[in-house]
């Protein structure tokens, strides 16, 4: 397969210098440069030697989105700017390769994905849990009936971030749900589609940074089922994230932390696929984040490249971002 030539705008999302190692190691791409659009930020990275300040920065994004030999860009801006430069990737025609989440304007995602359909290009979101060996494991049991109907599903996620990071993120309604929680919708929504019922708690619990909800708790309610995803801001280092499957069958457990979660608790009501009746720790592969995002990058190219459709149809990238919109108010329930 000839290089895919593929740029990169934006360095201030918190996936951003994953994202681009990423794309530095795969045999498969060509790094046509960055364009970061903060004069300081730029000069910084540029000074900062090592692979960084190695690639060609662009003074003007028109310079990139102008040039036809770019077919695909990662958006890697701040969550508050990252929306408005993937549509200006989309309006350049090329495809692109979106870190989380896509923005608090619904009216304007749902625009720039029909554009990209209409386009024929390919908008991958950045949540790299989806290539995770432990995670697709239980989908699998999970959308299989292996598990039987699932009737719960309960997900952690919490983290610790500092009060430069809790300012930033303040500006966004729903503080670090709006932040993370995606992530885990990604996963719960795959498993169960759309909730008929979304209530959240936004709670801001240290007073550090006021305006910030540091600790949530997301109740998403399907015709059968019930979901519970929980993420704070403050939780004491290493983080227990943790994610648990439960159905009719048997229940999957991911053991904390699920990064790299190299083990998976499988519980069975009754023995079947080689699996024993009870309690038993299946042992998976895990991978580091690093791995992830390479995981992430090979399937966007293969998907280019018509090798495979994508991961995640169109309708699933949307749902996502208007559940995490509707746990967070920006949509009505």
């Amino acid at each position: 397969m000839a290089k895919i030539r593929m740029a990169q705008y934006g360095t201030k999302h918190g996936h951003a210098g994953g994202k681009l190692a990423a794309m530095q190691v795969n045999t498969d791409v060509e790094i046509a440069g960055v364009f970061e659009p903060d004069e300081n930020q730029r000069a910084a990275l540029q000074n900062a030697g090592g692979p960084v300040a190695s690639v060609h920065w662009y003074a003007d994004k028109d310079e990139m989105l102008g040039d036809s030999s770019i077919v695909a860009i990662a958006s890697e801006g701040l969550n508050a700017e990252s929306l408005d430069q993937t549509e200006e990737i989309v309006a350049a025609g090329k495809h692109v390769w979106y870190d989380k989440p896509a923005g608090e304007n619904w009216e304007q995602w749902q625009r720039v994905v029909t554009t990209a359909e209409e386009k024929d290009l390919l908008i991958q979101m950045g949540y790299m849990l989806r290539y995770h060996s432990a995670f697709k494991q239980v989908a699998t049991w999970a959308k299989s009936g292996f598990l039987g109907d699932v009737f719960s599903v309960r997900a952690h996620m919490s983290t610790y971030i500092p009060e430069e990071s809790r300012e930033r993120v303040s500006m966004h309604q729903g503080g670090i749900f709006y932040d993370l929680g995606g992530h885990m919708l990604d996963q719960v929504l795959w498993l169960l589609g759309r909730p008929v019922k979304v209530t959240a708690f936004l709670r801001n619990e240290t007073g550090v940074v006021p305006a910030f909800q540091d600790n949530s708790l997301g109740v998403f309610e399907f015709d059968n089922a019930i979901a519970f995803i929980d993420i704070a801001a403050m939780e004491t280092r290493p983080m227990a994230r943790r994610f648990e499957v439960y159905g009719t069958k048997g229940s999957a457990i991911i053991t904390e932390p699920f990064e790299p979660g190299k083990q998976i608790r499988l519980c069975l009501a009754e023995a079947q696929d080689g699996y024993q009746e009870g309690e038993q720790v299946v042992a998976i592969d895990g991978e580091s984040r690093g791995r992830l995002y390479e995981l992430e990058l090979d399937a966007f190219l293969a998907t280019i490249a018509g090798q495979q459709p994508p991961d995640r149809p169109r309708s699933h990238e949307l749902l996502v971002q208007e559940t995490l919109l509707r746990a967070t108010g920006l949509i009505a329930d």
